[in-house]
C-alpha cells in the first residue's frame, strides 16, 4: 500500500464510520509505510492508537485489504512530537473569562460515540437480556430506582455497545440533557492534566455539572489513589443531585482488585448487571444481523449454507473477534470474486480459527458431566459399573475423545486406570446411542455446547 492509496481511501472510511468518528479518530492518523504485510500508521499518542485499533482496526484492515491483498495487519506508531509549537502560547493569550466561558469541541472531555452502537443494532439474547432491559430503562430518561447502573462482563460481550446506545438514546429523547461519556482512562488523564495545569476547579465544575455521567472500564482507576479519591467525590456530588451514573467494568465491583472499599460499596448500591458469555443462538443472531448490514456493501456476494453456523460454533469467546472475522470474510470474498463457502473460510480465517480453539481439559469434562447427571465425580471415575454411573462415564469418555487431543490410553488412565479398549467401547456405545436415543443425543450436544462456550 502507498501513501497515495491511503489518501484515496479516506472518503470511503468517512462514509463507513461517519464524519464525527472520522474527524476525531482517523483524520489524525498518518501513513508511515508498509513492510512484510504490515501497514504502519502514525498515531498522536499510544492511547489514541490503542483506541483506533480496538474500535476501528477490523474495518481499516478490511478496507486496506481490498486495495492490497498482501496486507495482513495494521500497526500503530506514536508520531514524534514537533520540536516546538506556538499553540500553547497562543492559547494562554486568551482572556481568562473567554477560556472559561467558551469550550471548543476539542476541549470536551468525553469520548466520541460510535454511530454503529445503538439499541437498533444490539442483538438481544438470553445472556444479555437483563442488561439490555436495564440499559433501555435508563435510556428512557425518566426516574429510575437504581443509581448507579453497573454493567460488567468480559471482553467483546457488549458493554461498550450498551453504553454508547444509552448515550445516543438519551441525547435523542432529551437533547437538553448534558450527557458525558468517557473511559476511566480519560477521566484519569483529565484529572492529572487539571492537577498539572492547576485547573482543578474547572475539572470539578465540568464533571459535577452534568446530568448523566457514563464511565467505561472503571477497573482502570483501581490502584490509582488520587484518581479514586476524585472519582468518589464526583460520584457523591452527582448522586446527591439525583443525577444518573452509568458505569461499566470487566468484572463485578467486589472482584476488582485494588478498588477502594468505599467506591466498591457505592458501585454496589445500585443495580449490578452481568453480561454473560454469549451462547450459540445469540452468536448466530449477531452474525445474521451483520450479514444483513453487509448486503448493502456487497449485494452480489453469496453465503453458502452452514458458514454462519460454523463461525458461531467455532468463535465463541469474543463477539468482536466474531464480527471481525465476518468483516474479513466479506472483504476477502469480494477481492477474489468467490462465494463465501467453507473453503474460503478456512483460507481467509486460518489464524482466527487457530486462535479460537479453546483447550478443554479432561478434568473440566468430568466435572461438567458429573454436575449434569447429579452424581459425585468419585463415582463417575470409580469402579462401580451400575448404569447410573456407567452411562455418564461413557459420555464423559466420548466427549474427551471428541474435544481433546488426548490418546485413548491417557483418557483411560484419567478414568480410574481403565484400559484403552474400555474407552473405545464407551465411545462406540455413545455413538450408537446418539442415533437410537434422542435424549442421549440431546444431553451430549448440550454438554458439548456448554464446554465450548
Amino acid at each position: 500500500m502507498t501513501k497515495e492509496q491511503w489518501g484515496a481511501l479516506q472518503q470511503q472510511i468517512r462514509d463507513t464510520i461517519g464524519q464525527n468518528n472520522y474527524k476525531t479518530w482517523i483524520e489524525p492518523l498518518g501513513y508511515a509505510g508498509q513492510k512484510d504485510g504490515v501497514v504502519s500508521l502514525h498515531a498522536p499518542t499510544g492511547f489514541f492508537g490503542n483506541y483506533v485499533a480496538q474500535n476501528f482496526g477490523d474495518m481499516l484492515l478490511a478496507q486496506i485489504s481490498l486495495l492490497n491483498a498482501d496486507v495482513r495487519r495494521i500497526a500503530f506508531e506514536v508520531a514524534a512530537a514537533p520540536a516546538a509549537t506556538a499553540a500553547p502560547a497562543k492559547a494562554n493569550t486568551k482572556p481568562q473569562e473567554d477560556r472559561a466561558s467558551h469550550t471548543t469541541e476539542r476541549d470536551l472531555p468525553g469520548a466520541p460515540l460510535d454511530s454503529r452502537f445503538t439499541f437498533d443494532t444490539f442483538v438481544v439474547g438470553k445472556p444479555n437480556e437483563l442488561a439490555h432491559a436495564a440499559a433501555r430503562r435508563v435510556a428512557e430518561g425518566g426516574p429510575v430506582t437504581f443509581n448507579p447502573l453497573f454493567l460488567y462482563g468480559g471482553v467483546g460481550l457488549g458493554k461498550t455497545h450498551l453504553m454508547h446506545a444509552i448515550a445516543w438514546e438519551l441525547s435523542k429523547q432529551n437533547p437538553e440533557l448534558s450527557v458525558l461519556y468517557l473511559s476511566a482512562e480519560q477521566f484519569m488523564y483529565r484529572f492529572v492534566q487539571s492537577l498539572r495545569e492547576r485547573k482543578m476547579m474547572d475539572f470539578k465544575e465540568m464533571f459535577r455539572s452534568v446530568d448523566v455521567l457514563m464511565v467505561d472500564d472503571v477497573q482502570f482507576i483501581a490502584g490509582k489513589d488520587s484518581t479514586q479519591e476524585e472519582f468518589f467525590h464526583t460520584f457523591n456530588a452527582l448522586v446527591d443531585q439525583n443525577k444518573q451514573i452509568i458505569i461499566s467494568g470487566d468484572r463485578a465491583p467486589d472482584e476488582i482488585k485494588d478498588l477502594e472499599n468505599r467506591i466498591r460499596s457505592r458501585l454496589q448500591s445500585g443495580l449490578v448487571v452481568d453480561l454473560h458469555p454469549t451462547d450459540y443462538e445469540l452468536r448466530l443472531g449477531i452474525l445474521q444481523t451483520k450479514v444483513d448490514a453487509y448486503r448493502e456493501l456487497y449485494p452480489d456476494l453469496k453465503i453458502e449454507p452452514g458458514v454462519l453456523e460454523f463461525l458461531a460454533h467455532r468463535i465463541s469467546t469474543n463477539v468482536r473477534v466474531l464480527e471481525g472475522a465476518l468483516t474479513r470474510l466479506f472483504a476477502f470474498a469480494s477481492l477474489v470474486g468467490k462465494p463465501i463457502n467453507m473453503d474460503l473460510v478456512q483460507d481467509s480465517l486460518a489464524d482466527v480459527l487457530r486462535a479460537s480453539e479453546r483447550k478443554i481439559s479432561i478434568d473440566e469434562i468430568q466435572r461438567k458431566v458429573a454436575e449434569h447427571y447429579n452424581i459425585r465425580l468419585s463415582d463417575m471415575i470409580g469402579p462401580k459399573r451400575v448404569r447410573s454411573f456407567a452411562r455418564p462415564r461413557q459420555i464423559a469418555m466420548y466427549l474427551c475423545k471428541q474435544l481433546t487431543s488426548r490418546s485413548l490410553p491417557e483418557i483411560g488412565r484419567r478414568f480410574g486406570g481403565r484400559d484403552h479398549t474400555t474407552v473405545m467401547h464407551g465411545v462406540r456405545r455413545i455413538e450408537e446411542l446418539r442415533v437410537q436415543d434422542g435424549q442421549i443425543d440431546e444431553d451430549v450436544e448440550m454438554l458439548r455446547r456448554a464446554l465450548e462456550a
